[in-house]
């Protein structure tokens, strides 16, 4: 059972237990299997070691809590799907009264057994499976149906111990109900509970130990031989499909004992037990009048009789558990007496013939009593180790083997109702539910004194210094606590089993820390008792090199010749496993562990650590982990006083955690994911396998990626498949969104209040700043192990939060922001903003799975009404996870979307017109009502063009345009005055913009200055031109990226930056536009003023200067806003001086450069101290001050056609992509691309013609491709999306004939067949050169 808790409101409430499960805790304390420091423990860990007193954290009985809590899960959903629950309104699905109501009269058919398990089984393991749970369900009181597969025989004659079936008895699947060596007699309850636990936790070849002189009823029970069974139990015979999967695994016995051997199972099989022994039932059916009679060896209370329990193990022999494949606790080692006898049963005949009742008791788990059950609040905090003084427990619990003073041997009364648990434990933890609890029956519970803790270096009292001896003790049972150690008097009869001074309480390690990872991990790895698993590599040794000047390591003691015995090594399974739970499982320890002064330890140092116990236990280590990480939805403290008017909004007296622990917390987690993972050689392995599992896949069908080798591939998809690891990983993910949502609250109530807490992320961010030179560094690695973590921690990380989002996405763009999906796009939004500190490129967060599956045009198109919350989110809100192609793709959808709409619109309200016009207009109005709407009608926004007056033409049928007008497709004439006929399908268009921009650009037009080392253009400061055509300009701009078209322009990055809203504040900003400039404030910045100060060495003043119109204009610069760079948050004084646009202001404003400072002004100079302010000042007064009315009318035009939203799909380098193309130009990929007519690539003429094409320069090269496609810039995309066909344009002879010529519109070359190759590259220059106009286009 995977309950995941999200909500912040039950995230570390523990407060509310029913009496069940307080049972349930009290007789697994009796129960369970304690973890004790070993012998041989070096004394280094003896000051670590803490006793633990709290049920819930010791490991044992946690883990059997957790498997009889799904069991008994199970069973409600197998009610829930086969019966249902009765309401007449049943809403729940699986709910078999539900799927009655909708079929209404229509036969419906009910699920049979092994299909309900099946689906039980799997409704279980989902996250919070208590919500799938239909809320009208009540429990049933009959048994379980599996039960009526069972047949309990009487046996017709005793059998010897080791007789097995009989051939006509296996044909029926009969399964022996054996009792071994279990004595029948009623003195077998003077065996000791301890020793029998102990003999039964003990391998065959120990056995004979029981039998020592300080174990006399031990000797003596050896000798008794055991009675067999008057009955067996055999499985009724059904058909079976078996080639059914479902039939072949959940059909098996290990899955029946699911229902097999819940309690109503159990209660079922005893009656029917007693029936066949022929005992009689108790007469009061009332459990609470239970006759208990004390046990004379151990003064516990016990009760008559005891078969249920025999012949439940008997049943259980032949199999195995169900989650790690080891047989069930005490299969074939159970010992005369080791039980206490059970509680009187109800005696009733058996049944005949056993009908299937459709209220089955699901919750009949333990027998309690009939009258009022008083109300327990039982607050067990996993958290905390100290108990309070009015804790339940402290009356509750007392450990069987602590001395509880002068009543410890007295006779215990019988428990009073609701006291503890009803049924003995022990018919679970034989049912093979839980590992490491023998099958004895657990003394009667009784009423408990915790004792206060012995000193942390004492280990086990007085017996210890026996231990600590150089020979090394042999116990039956391996167990490191005192019920495996006895001192020889506690075997007598009639004496307590243990020692009145033995300090008995589970114990395990406070805390962890790099030297005690190593200890532990290599004391499990040298033993071969790690677990078994399939991460790489299986185990690791220490990758770090131990730093000079510190102590000793930390050594187990020495051992024998021989080797370490075998109950040696589980001793120290035991209490590693106790150890890692303890401390992993509570965030104060954890976070105490791996931090050191005050800080975490170094990211490398972590990841370490974790991938040590990740190898030797990472079941273990993810599940707690899984455990601690439910503390990060705790609110903080102020939002648990927030109350609504009915109840409160959070509960109230939580554990929480700060936005800093709970980063800190989250890192360690995030850590042992990344250890998960299997070691890489190099940084390209991580890079490739990255690149793998973006589109989804576990290996690489072919391309680049495909040189990785198929075994590391597999041993990714295990790692990032584990379902531990990914649950743990689901768990984080949430809980950064929660987080963040708490932050918001907390704002909100707060006020805005400045001095809120840090983002839960910014202590992982701050941990992988590997610059950063006040990190704590623990551990000593290699200067080329320390590289290859810092490319290592973000990958993975990368890699886990797509994980996440690959098994949790539903194939919607809309994903919910308040769950994994929406805390692991969190995490990748972060990372991206964060990508140049962490390493990354752009491409490595690209995740091309969901390019593939969404649709191209309608879902870019419903995004734009979508508005994203915290709760729901759209993919589209991230584009950074998209390839550039594909986000492209999506912006000229959203485009075309439009201009659809917009030429429908004019298509309908054409049709409406003409229908009007032919039924009730006369030609006049007809003609004056298709006049005055022309502009509404129009389906094409048509521009007619004079070669001669380009931009004039342009700008006065673009002036005052309606937007509906500009969003129609463009259409095109030009030159038509002139004779050129053009028929526009892409090639006038492109002529007309590249006509257009090249004159607009022109210095000499008074817009743009173009520099002449780079060829960029940038707005002119203080131009004569008018505002109004710079938003004209904007507005060509506009239209030939809203039809698809790319212009002959260069632009700097910095405008594209400011287009989309991002800020122009660093030297790399302006360094493609201004490169001598920013390689003179770089050094400027970078200046040693061991060479000399500043001030003296680059004499600069604190002043912006620039060329306009032949004058100098210098202005001393204002100190920028604390907050923005933005131009719109300039005050007045910051306005740039204009020149005079009209001879009446030239009367009254001077020119700007008559405003300069004079030479002899008191203007500061740039110092060491001022030089980074000096630099980011002259970059917002260059990108922004100086060019701010002619940017702002530019920017108003761009923005006419492109709806925002769009735009937040770009980025500026795709922008500038979609605006310019890509200037260089492969000809190589173009000749891949290229098709023909007439001919074929194989022609002599064709072969020619590329060889001729491959030797042109890059001028060549653009107006070849010109020529062809009226662009000489490839497409965003590249070649690939460009038409380039040759087409076979007859003979030529003459050398002096025909020239080539081209279909622009149609991206054809017409080529004429030459008679060699010089003639060829004498025509085709020649037509490239003097190529201008159109003939036909």
């Amino acid at each position: 059972m995977t309950r995941d808790t999200m909500r912040p409101a039950s995230a570390g409430s523990h407060s509310h237990h029913s009496a069940d499960d307080l049972d349930l805790l009290a007789g697994l304390w009796e129960e369970a299997r304690f973890a004790r420091l070993p012998w041989d423990a070096p004394s280094d860990l003896k000051d670590l070691v803490e006793d633990i007193d709290n049920p819930k954290r010791v490991y044992a009985i946690h883990k059997a809590s957790r498997r009889h809590n799904f069991q008994l899960l199970v069973q409600r959903y197998i009610l829930q799907l086969r019966d249902g629950c009765g309401a007449e309104h049943c809403t729940t699905p699986t709910c078999f009264t539900c799927r009655k109501r909708i079929v209404g009269r229509a036969p419906i058919r009910r699920y049979n057994t092994t299909s309900a398990r099946t689906l039980a089984l799997h409704l279980a393991s989902q996250d919070n499976p208590e919500n799938d749970l239909c809320p009208t369900l009540r429990p049933s009181k009959a048994p379980p149906a599996a039960l009526n597969s069972l047949i309990f025989v009487p046996a017709a004659k005793s059998r010897p111990r080791d007789d097995r079936i009989s051939p006509a008895t296996s044909k029926s699947h009969a399964v022996h109900s054996r009792l071994g060596s279990h004595k029948m007699s009623n003195d077998s309850n003077a065996m000791r509970p301890g020793l029998a636990r102990s003999r039964s936790a003990t391998a065959d070849g120990d056995r004979n130990e029981g039998a020592k002189p300080g174990n006399p009823i031990n000797g003596a029970d050896d000798q008794k031989k055991p009675k067999e069974p008057p009955f067996t139990v055999v499985e009724q015979p059904i058909s079976k499909d078996h080639r059914s999967f479902a039939a072949n695994v959940f059909g098996t016995v290990a899955f029946k004992m699911l229902e097999w051997l819940t309690p109503a199972a159990i209660e079922d099989m005893s009656r029917r037990t007693r029936s066949l022994r022929g005992e009689p039932e108790p007469e009061d059916k009332d459990v609470s009048h239970t006759r208990l009679e004390p046990n004379p060896h151990n003064g516990s209370v016990s009760s008559q009789p005891k078969l249920a329990q025999e012949s439940l193990v008997s049943l259980a022999e032949p199999c195995k558990d169900l989650t790690n494949g080891r047989a069930l606790a005490g299969h074939g080692q159970t010992e005369n007496g080791n039980r206490a006898p059970k509680d009187d049963l109800h005696h009733e005949p058996l049944p005949a013939a056993r009908t299937t009742n459709h209220r089955r008791n699901s919750n009949a788990k333990v027998r309690t009593s009939s009258g009022p059950r008083p109300k327990r609040q039982l607050s067990i905090d996993p958290f905390t180790q100290d108990v309070p003084v009015d804790d339940p427990y402290s009356a509750l619990l007392i450990s069987p083997r602590a001395p509880g003073g002068p009543t410890d041997k007295a006779l215990r009364a019988p428990k009073t109702a609701g006291s503890s648990l009803s049924r003995p434990i022990s018919q679970l933890s034989s049912a093979g539910f839980f590992d490491d609890v023998s099958l004895e029956k657990m003394p009667p519970p009784k009423t408990i004194e915790l004792k206060s803790k012995a000193g942390r270096g004492q280990l086990d009292g007085p017996e210890r210094s026996e231990l600590g001896s150089s020979k090394e003790p042999t116990t039956p049972s391996g167990l490191s606590s005192a019920r495996s150690y006895s001192n020889g008097s506690a075997g007598a009869t009639g004496q307590d089993s243990e020692s009145e001074d033995e300090t008995v309480l589970p114990q395990a390690l406070s805390r962890l820390n790099a030297e005690v990872v190593d200890f532990v991990c290599d004391v499990m790895q040298e033993d071969g008792t790690a677990e078994e698993h399939m991460l790489e590599p299986p185990s690791v040794v220490k990758l770090h090199e131990r730093a000079a000047g510190k102590g000793k390591l930390v050594r187990r003691r020495r051992r024998h010749a021989r080797g370490y015995s075998a109950d040696a090594k589980l001793e120290w399974k035991l209490f590693v496993e106790q150890t890692l739970f303890y401390v992993l499982s509570n965030p104060q320890s954890a976070l105490q562990s791996f931090t050191k002064k005050g800080q975490l330890y170094d990211s490398q140092t972590l990841w370490y650590c974790m991938l040590r116990m990740t190898r030797v236990a990472p079941s273990l280590v993810f599940h707690s982990l899984w455990m601690a990480a439910a503390s990060l939805f705790a609110p903080p403290r102020p939002l648990q006083n927030l109350r609504s008017p009915t109840t409160k909004v959070f509960p109230k007296n939580e554990s929480s955690l700060s936005n800093l622990e709970a980063g800190r917390l989250m890192s360690i987690c995030l850590h042992a994911l990344i250890a998960a993972a299997p070691l890489a050689t190099d940084s390209r392995q991580l890079y490739d396998m990255s690149r793998i599992r973006s589109h989804g896949l576990s290996l690489a069908g072919s391309g680049a990626v495909a040189r990785q080798p198929t075994e590391l591939c597999l041993q990714y998809d295990d790692a990032f498949t584990n379902a531990l690891a990914l649950r743990l990983a689901r768990r984080l993910f949430a809980a950064i969104a929660t987080r963040r949502s708490f932050d918001q609250l907390s704002e909100s109530n707060s006020g805005g209040d400045e001095n809120g807490e840090q983002d839960v992320l910014v202590p992982l961010f701050s941990q992988l700043d590997f610059l950063n030179m006040d990190a704590v560094y623990v551990l000593d690695f290699s200067f080329p192990d320390r590289a290859l973590h810092e490319t290592r921690v973000p990958i993975l990380l990368l890699d886990w939060a797509r994980a996440v989002m690959l098994n949790d996405w539903d194939g919607s763009p809309e994903v919910r922001g308040d769950g994994p999906v929406g805390g692991a796009l969190a995490l990748i939004e972060t990372m991206y903003k964060k990508r140049h500190e962490l390493l990354l490129a752009d491409a490595q967060f690209r995740s091309d799975y969901f390019a593939e599956r969404l649709d191209t045009v309608q879902m870019p198109v419903a995004w734009l009404s979508h508005t994203s919350t915290r709760q729901q989110l759209h993919l589209l809100d991230f584009p950074f996870i998209f390839s550039p192609s594909t986000l492209v793709s999506y912006f000229r959808s959203v485009n075309f979307s439009k201009m659809s709409r917009a030429f429908e619109e004019s298509t309908q309200l054409l049709d409406k017109i003409d229908m009007i016009a032919r039924t009730s207009l006369t030609p006049q109005h007809k003609e004056e009502l298709t006049d005055r709407l022309s502009v509404a009608a129009t389906k094409y926004l048509i521009l007619n063009i004079r070669r001669d007056s380009v931009v004039e033409d342009a700008f006065d049928q673009l002036w005052r345009r309606e937007e509906r007008e500009l969003l129609r497709p463009l259409k095109v004439h030009l030159g038509e005055s002139a004779g050129e006929e053009g028929f526009d399908s892409g090639g006038v268009q492109q002529e007309f913009f590249r006509l257009a921009i090249a004159e607009v650009l022109n210095p000499d037009y008074g817009a743009f200055t173009v520099d002449e080392r780079t060829r960029m253009a940038w707005f002119l400061p203080g131009s004569l031109e008018d505002e109004w055509k710079f938003e004209m300009i904007g507005l060509l701009v506009s239209l030939a990226v809203y039809n698809g078209l790319t212009l002959p322009v260069t632009f700097p990055k910095a405008l594209y930056r400011k287009l989309l809203g991002e800020p122009v504040t660093e030297l790399h900003h302006i360094a493609d536009g201004w490169p001598d400039l920013a390689s003179g404030l770089t050094s400027l910045l970078e200046w040693d003023e061991k060479d000399g100060l500043v001030q003296d060495i680059f004499a600069r003043t604190y002043e912006f200067s620039i060329s306009s119109l032949g004058q100098h204009i210098t202005r001393e610069m204002k100190p920028s806003s604390s907050h923005s760079h933005h131009h719109h948050d300039l005050t007045a004084t910051e306005e740039w001086p204009q020149f005079p646009k009209t001879m009446a202001q030239a009367s009254h404003l001077p020119a700007p450069h008559h405003a300069n400072p004079p030479l002899d002004a008191d203007v500061p100079l740039v110092t060491a101290a001022s030089r980074n302010a000096y630099v980011s000042d002259y970059i917002r007064y260059l990108a922004t001050v100086s060019v701010a009315p002619q940017y702002d009318a530019f920017a108003r035009g761009f923005h006419t056609c492109l709806h925002p939203k769009s735009l937040s799909l770009l980025t500026p380098p795709l922008l500038q992509s979609l605006v310019e193309g890509v200037q260089e130009i492969d000809i190589a990929e173009l000749k891949r691309h290229a098709r023909y007519v007439g001919w074929d690539a194989s022609h002599r003429a064709v072969k020619d013609f590329w060889s001729v094409v491959k030797r042109y320069d890059e001028g060549m090269k653009r107006k070849l491709l010109e020529f062809v496609t009226a662009s000489d810039r490839v497409p965003v995309g590249g070649v690939k999306n460009v038409m380039f066909i040759v087409q076979r344009n007859g003979e030529e002879d003459d050398p002096r004939g025909r020239l080539p010529t081209s279909y622009t519109c149609y991206g054809t070359l017409l080529l004429p067949e030459y008679g060699d190759r010089e003639v060829l590259r004498e025509r085709l220059g020649m037509a490239l050169e003097n190529a201008r106009g159109f003939g036909f286009a």
